[in-house]
Order: structure tokens, then C-alpha cells, then sequence
């Protein structure tokens, strides 16, 4: 595991590497990070084990209180299952993806949220190979949403994870996969952390 640790001007908190190494490089206001070949994190449903199949590359860090976190996510496809991602974790067994994701033809906005095993539900199809995506806590309650613009927001799940302590001290960060291909680079810019919760997980804002 890497011991790279990241601060970003627009966030509140450091941000530390776990899993393989991502490659993470922050520069004119973008981070990048790239998965290596075969890399995810997944648990299947079906499998006995509580332990992820294989493992990625993320970058974490814990902000105090309610907060939103948004990025505009930009993936280099070249196979499926390949994603840039908005990643949550409470624990080792407890976490959630946010992804951009090419599932497996077209990039579509997938979730997963692990509570030993990993769910697994796409969302809808997007065009392009860039899309705004946002995690929100609220309380103990964490909402995860995606938008063409940054300015209307699709709402796409709510949640919770772990126990209370756990949802309130959980880490919150980017991820990148490439479960079936060798390698995926992903870019993070228009980063925005701001430290309030949503009124309305379904407005639209």
C-alpha cells in the first residue's frame, strides 16, 4: 500500500493513498490517477469471502460533519467495466462506489455499496466520456448523484453505511478501476467540497 498523501487547495482535509499505486498527480486544478490492469473493488454477492476479488487504487481523506463533495469525472475507456469513481468507505467492510462507468458498451453511472458483500445497480446511460458526480452526508445518511453540467442534479441513491459512528468518521475520495482491461487513467477537475449537507436529496439541486 502506498503511504502518498495528497493535500488539494479545494478540500478541507489530506487525502492518502490506499490500495495499489494509483499514480495520483494534482496539477492546474486536476488530479489524475490511473489503475493498473485487472484492478477493482468488488466482493462478489455469490462468493463466500468478505475480501475483495482484487483491489484499486484510491485517494481518501475524512471531512468533519455534512458535507458535499463534486467532481467532474473524465474516464479514459479502452475496456469494460473501466471507471472513474467517487469513492466512500466507513470500513474495511463497508464502502460505496460512485462511477462513471463503461457498463459494459456505453458509459453509464453505476453504484456499489458494500456491507460485506458488494450490491451492484447501473443507474442510467450517459453520452461522452465525462460526467459531474457528487456525494453528499447528511447526518448518517450519504446520497450520491450525477449531472451533464455541475447545476442540475440527477438524484441517484440514499443510504447508509455502517454504524453511526462509523457514517460520520467514514472517508470520502476518488477511485479508479479497470476490472477486465490493462489500465484505466482517470482525471478529477472542478472539484468543489463544500461543508453542508442537501435540504433535498430529490430537487434537483
Amino acid at each position: 500500500m502506498s503511504d502518498q498523501t495528497i493535500d488539494l487547495p479545494e478540500l478541507p482535509f489530506p487525502l492518502r493513498a490506499y490500495g495499489p499505486e494509483g499514480a495520483w498527480r494534482y496539477a492546474d486544478g486536476a488530479l489524475t490517477g490511473r489503475a493498473g490492469a485487472r484492478q477493482d473493488r468488488f466482493v462478489p454477492p455469490s462468493g463466500a469471502s468478505l475480501e475483495p476479488a482484487s483491489d484499486a487504487p484510491r485517494l481518501l481523506g475524512a471531512p468533519d460533519g455534512d458535507f458535499q463533495l463534486i467532481a467532474r469525472v473524465r474516464v479514459g475507456f479502452a475496456a469494460a467495466f473501466d471507471a472513474g469513481v467517487l469513492a466512500l468507505e466507513a470500513d474495511a467492510q463497508h464502502w460505496a462506489k460512485l462511477c462513471l462507468e463503461l457498463s459494459p458498451e456505453r458509459p453509464t453511472i453505476c453504484t456499489v455499496v458494500t456491507r460485506g458483500h458488494s450490491d451492484d445497480a447501473n443507474s442510467f446511460v450517459v453520452d461522452g466520456d465525462s460526467y459531474w458526480l457528487r456525494i453528499s452526508r447528511t447526518g448518517r445518511a450519504f446520497a450520491f448523484h450525477a449531472s451533464p453540467d455541475g447545476e442540475r442534479w440527477t438524484f441517484v441513491r440514499v443510504f447508509t453505511l455502517g454504524t453511526p459512528e462509523q457514517a460520520v468518521a467514514a472517508r470520502v475520495g476518488f477511485l479508479a478501476q479497470s476490472p477486465t482491461g490493462e489500465g484505466c487513467a482517470v482525471t478529477y477537475d472542478r472539484i468543489v467540497f463544500r461543508p453542508e449537507g442537501l435540504a433535498d436529496a430529490r430537487d434537483g439541486s
